[in-house]
């Protein structure tokens, strides 16, 4: 385990899929957008250092080297906390960007990473306080503790504590609508924090379907992606332990991408489908050989809707999501 300096691991606490609250409700909620990044707890202890985990407790604080002054800012104003956010790209619009994060989350070299700190800079957009000054806030009602982050000051050039309303949830609904976002959160005010758990005292609500999956296996691709990879079989895992199939998806890749993702495939190749059922020939006829592996990559994709057959309709592929484990790809109600 990384090194906290003293600080207690709080594994974040995480939401449910649901829907917007009833009106009646509305007042009980508070509402966030829903950045569309890398969830990370950051450890500042107080002596000018900062370490970032993943929800997987996998220590990217490397990989961003512009978050580091955060560290120092804390330790300037006498604090040592646990914060939890979110790591995002802006684009051009303003608009997180989830492609261009991309390209920051994979990386080792220091000269590589150097390099695009100051080409797609990452900003930290924190959003909760379980651990403030020696004493541990789980306990409180999250109105307390966005009160203690608020006092933080949160302003600098790469993190920020965005703002977030009491109540209102239909009008910053349709403000994500307007701008095109990913969606919102809503919390209930009294909820706790309850760490490494996943409860419906915070909902999250989404313009976008978004399902993470695990990779399979892989089709070869045809005419100018004869040399990469021209499909991803997805799955998801079942509540008896079984991998269901849940489709193939081709688009959305870069060429770029799909290169990386040979790379990385063919060091999980294995000899067996690792499905719990068959994988329909409907689905992966048209791509040539099958080569299965082992279900290890975590991946994201955009989707229409699930068939009746348990099947994504319409998938795109978004990117790896190396910040989680492959058990944590269940299907998304």
């Amino acid at each position: 385990m990384t090194d906290l300096g003293g600080l207690p691991h709080v594994p974040p606490m995480l939401a449910v899929s649901g829907s917007l609250p009833t009106a009646a409700a509305d007042p009980s909620w508070a509402y966030e957008l829903k950045w569309d990044g890398i969830r990370a707890v950051a450890y500042a202890p107080g002596d000018g250092s900062l370490t970032l985990l993943t929800r997987n407790d996998n220590d990217v604080t490397a990989r961003y080297p512009e978050l580091a002054p955060l560290g120092e800012a804390l330790a300037a104003a006498g604090h040592a906390c646990v914060l939890d956010g979110e790591i995002v790209a802006l684009g051009a619009d303003g608009r997180p960007s989830f492609g261009a994060l991309q390209r920051r989350m994979n990386l080792t070299r220091g000269a590589v990473i150097a390099r695009l700190a100051t080409e797609v800079p990452v900003d930290y957009m924190v959003f909760d306080v379980p651990y403030l000054d020696g004493e541990s806030t789980l306990r409180l009602p999250y109105r307390e503790r966005r009160a203690l982050l608020t006092d933080l000051r949160l302003e600098g050039p790469h993190w920020r504590t965005p703002p977030h309303w009491e109540g209102h949830g239909a009008e910053a609904w349709e403000m994500t609508r307007r701008y095109g976002l990913e969606g919102l959160l809503a919390k209930r005010l009294a909820s706790p924090y309850l760490p490494g758990r996943r409860s419906d005292l915070w909902l999250k609500i989404k313009n976008v379907r978004t399902q993470e999956v695990v990779v399979g296996g892989w089709t070869e691709g045809a005419g100018s992606r004869s040399d990469a990879v021209g499909g991803l079989l997805m799955g998801v895992w079942t509540e008896d332990g079984g991998l269901a199939y849940a489709g193939t998806v081709g688009s959305g890749c870069s060429r770029h991408a799909l290169e990386v993702l040979r790379e990385r495939l063919a060091g999980l190749a294995r000899d067996t489908s690792p499905f719990a059922g068959p994988v329909a020939d409907r689905h992966v006829r048209a791509g040539g050989a099958v080569h299965w592996v082992e279900p290890e990559l975590v991946g994201e994709v955009a989707y229409g809707e699930w068939t009746a057959t348990g099947v994504l309709r319409h998938p795109v592929w978004r990117g790896l999501r190396p910040d989680k484990s492959p058990e944590e790809a269940r299907r998304e109600a």
